[in-house]
């Protein structure tokens, strides 16, 4: 009889380097990015064979119950990278920096962005922002860590713009999102995230730059493509962007599991005995006789 072995994408594939991605770019094909935030999820996406995982900051909304990615603190930010980087081992991991890791100084900026790479496992780092992080950019690169742009919808500066709204909807702002793409690029950054771009504006953006695009909400326009994960298994309820496939509805699932394991312990059908471990009877007989029952 036969027997077949299935090898693992991700154990069966180099792992993914910032130059991938740029090769990638280069040769027209599409990059694939989800988030993650936990061993087991961290080690599916990287055996799906997906080209880098995000350690998002929006871990604060779909693990953590905050109502927007403003609370998350470095600690929690490493604690998460440090699960996900046991996980995967393939993909390019990146870390994204929390609000106030890196706006204060440069130094600030650099310090906690090689805690990223030095304690918690990541290969890069993400921070949003455009030309008034140009110089942190520089400094970071310079320190030899490599950086991910984000343009767009920025959630850190959602107090900011107003709420979750696209950008660039306009030509001045759309003006103003090239400059700062391709300030981005000069100052170093290996790719770049548009959020929330409209979709013309975010390929010419893509066709302009030599550095790959990463879009989320912003077309196919781009050279690759990040959705959050609790999203795309719809476990995350709260609300859905309007950008997002579910391509599954894991959260009704879960709600149909825990409901199915309720009723059988209200009624008595779980345990039962093929869960539950015995005794020999000569060593229950023995136990009783020793505790006063013949």
């Amino acid at each position: 009889m036969s027997t077949t072995t299935v090898v693992s994408p991700a154990l069966s594939r180099k792992k993914v380097t910032t130059l991938a991605l740029r090769q990638k770019k280069e040769n027209g094909e599409p990059i694939t990015m989800l988030t993650a935030y936990d061993y087991p999820t961290a080690l599916a996406v990287d055996q799906a064979g997906i080209d880098s995982i995000l350690v998002g900051d929006s871990l604060g909304m779909v693990v953590l119950g905050y109502e927007n990615t403003l609370p998350v603190t470095m600690d929690e930010m490493l604690h998460h990278c440090r699960a996900v980087s046991r996980g995967a081992k393939a993909a390019l991991l990146v870390g994204d920096m929390p609000f106030m890791s890196y706006q204060v100084s440069v130094e600030d900026a650099v310090r906690n962005a090689g805690r990223f790479l030095q304690q918690a496992g990541m290969d890069a780092i993400k921070l949003e922002g455009g030309r008034e992080r140009a110089a942190a950019i520089r400094q970071i690169t310079g320190a030899g860590i490599p950086v991910m742009g984000h343009l767009g919808l920025t959630p850190q500066s959602i107090h900011q713009l107003g709420g979750y709204r696209a950008q660039g909807k306009n030509a001045l702002t759309a003006k103003k999102l090239l400059d700062d793409a391709l300030l981005l690029q000069d100052a170093g950054c290996f790719s770049l995230v548009l959020e929330s771009v409209p979709a013309r504006l975010a390929g010419f953006i893509s066709k302009k730059l030599e550095i790959p695009t990463i879009g989320i909400g912003a077309g196919a326009g781009c050279d690759g493509q990040v959705l959050v994960t609790h999203d795309l298994l719809g476990l995350f309820e709260r609300f859905t962007p309007k950008f997002v496939k579910k391509y599954a509805s894991l959260n009704a699932e879960m709600k149909r599991a825990f409901g199915e394991y309720l009723t059988d312990v209200q009624n008595h059908n779980f345990p039962g005995a093929e869960h539950s471990v015995e005794m020999p009877e000569d060593e229950w007989d023995a136990f009783l006789k020793e505790n006063g029952h013949e």
